[in-house]
C-alpha cells in the first residue's frame, strides 16, 4: 500500500497513479497545463469490505485560500451519475484547516472519505474536482480529474 508520504512537482498532462491493486485502480491528471506542487494519497487501496479512506493531501496553492467552492462531477461508464457543490471556506469561521493558506504555504491535510462505504459497481469513474477562490465559479484555484477502475 502506499503509506508513504512525498511530494513531487508534476508535469502537465502526465497521469499519476494514486494506487493499482487486484480490485482498484485510481490515477489523476490536472485539468491545466500549468505545473503543480501537488501529492495526493490515499488508503487503503482497496473497495473490499467497505473501507474508509484515509487521504493525505499535500499543496502549495498559487493564490490564497479565503473562499473555497469545491464542485465534484461524476461519471459512471460515460454517464453523468453526481453533481456536488461544496463551500469549504467562506472567510469566517472556517472549520477545515486549509482555510486562510496563503500562496506559496505548504498545506498538509489528512482527511477520512466516508463516500468509501458505499458498494461501487464495477466499471469505469470519472471524477472531476474543481476549486474555486469565488462563488460564481470563474477563478479557480485548481482542478483535477480522476480516473477509478473497479474491478
Amino acid at each position: 500500500m502506499f503509506g508513504l508520504l512525498f511530494f513531487i512537482l508534476f508535469t502537465p498532462g502526465v497521469s499519476e497513479f494514486i494506487c493499482t491493486t487486484s480490485d482498484l485502480e485510481i490515477s489523476y491528471t490536472f485539468c491545466d497545463s500549468t505545473a503543480h506542487s501537488f501529492m495526493f494519497n490515499l488508503t487503503p487501496c482497496s473497495t473490499k469490505n467497505k473501507p474508509v479512506w484515509k487521504a493525505a493531501l499535500t499543496w502549495i496553492p498559487r493564490s490564497d485560500i479565503h473562499f473555497l467552492k469545491i464542485v465534484f462531477n461524476v461519471w459512471y461508464d460515460g454517464a453523468k451519475a453526481l453533481l456536488w457543490k461544496e463551500h469549504l471556506c467562506s472567510g469566517a469561521d472556517d472549520e477545515y484547516s486549509l482555510c486562510g493558506t496563503l500562496k506559496g504555504e505548504t498545506l498538509d491535510s489528512a482527511f477520512d472519505i466516508k463516500g468509501s462505504r458505499f458498494e461501487f459497481p464495477k466499471g469505469n469513474y470519472s471524477i472531476v474536482v474543481q476549486g474555486f477562490s469565488d462563488d460564481s465559479e470563474n477563478n479557480m484555484l485548481i482542478c483535477l480529474n480522476f480516473t477509478m477502475i473497479v474491478k
